[in-house]
């Protein structure tokens, strides 16, 4: 998940010893810090691995919040590898539900303590186990909007991964967590949120209501050129 791993999907016990970007180092790097805590001092630990989180109030610089504003705003969006993309796109009250329900159940570490016992900690994955392809997701939220988007086909962006994939066997075990939205009931709640929630609070820019030109079924094949408009 941070990289390196051919393994899908990604499961807490595959190897992230070779992140390939800062930001995979950094989540690497706090999960090895915790587990020192958590067996030094006996402190009762869990990691939760977020899976591209999306909803309301979510981060505007994440893919489906720029894709929503970019598109009413009437800018163009940046989509990498030429669309082909794929990520586990988890909505926010999925992510809720499996905090919840873990919060409560602490992992137990081994009786004796020494070098070699085990810490009481546990990491977890959080995801939808549904990869969707970016372009999917920008053909469903032109849907939800009425709007086609104005797409730039970009390459690959180095230390990017080609795809994200959850497995949430663990977290099942644990909790009895199953994700229940999909990325369509998804992607609707939260542009219902930004036009409804968002846009009157005038945190964005008022949306161009302009004519749309009209959604059709595109295959985006003609990667040659740079822009392909609706």
């Amino acid at each position: 998940m941070y990289g390196s791993s051919n393994e899908i999907p990604f499961a807490e016990g595959d190897s992230t010893d070779y992140p390939i970007s800062l930001y995979a180092a950094t989540k690497k790097s706090n999960e090895v810090l915790a587990h020192a805590y958590s067996h030094l001092f006996q402190i009762p630990t869990t990691g939760l691995r977020f899976f591209t989180v999306y909803g309301p109030w979510g981060r505007p610089d994440m893919a489906i919040f720029k894709f929503v504003d970019s598109i009413l705003g009437g800018r163009a969006i940046d989509l990498y590898n030429f669309g082909h993309l794929r990520r586990d796109y988890t909505f926010v009250d999925d992510i809720v539900e499996g905090i919840v329900r873990v919060l409560p159940l602490l992992p137990h570490g081994g009786k004796a303590r020494g070098p070699g016992s085990p810490a009481p900690m546990r990491l977890c994955n959080i995801g939808n186990q549904q990869p969707v392809e970016l372009l999917h997701v920008v053909r469903i939220i032109e849907r939800c909007l009425g709007r086609s988007a104005e797409i730039r086909m970009m390459p690959m962006q180095q230390g990017d991964v080609y795809e994200t994939y959850a497995c949430v066997d663990k977290l099942r075990e644990v909790t009895g967590y199953c994700p229940r939205f999909s990325i369509e009931e998804g992607i609707q709640r939260f542009v219902d949120w930004y036009l409804n929630e968002y846009v009157p609070l005038g945190l964005a820019e008022p949306p161009q209501f302009l004519p749309p030109p009209p959604i059709a079924e595109r295959a985006y094949q003609d990667f040659s050129s740079p822009v392909l408009n609706g």
